[in-house]
């Protein structure tokens, strides 16, 4: 989901961790399973995407 809405908003992983203030490293390893996000960690993400966490949480529901 987070890399979809990151490839919406025609970000790369490296806008991501510069507007996160992370390494490139961080963006990857989350986006690929490698590490979970602590809560205000997603909300982060999502506020640095453009999406509401709420709405990308209940997506998730779906997809479970």
């Amino acid at each position: 989901m987070l890399i979809d809405a990151r490839d919406r908003a025609g970000l790369t992983q490296i806008d991501v961790a510069r507007a996160l203030d992370k390494r490139q490293s961080f963006v990857s390893k989350y986006e690929s399973g490698e590490r979970k996000l602590e809560v205000v960690e997603f909300v982060q993400v999502c506020q640095v995407l453009g999406q509401n966490p709420k709405t990308v949480i209940a997506q998730i529901e779906e997809k479970l």
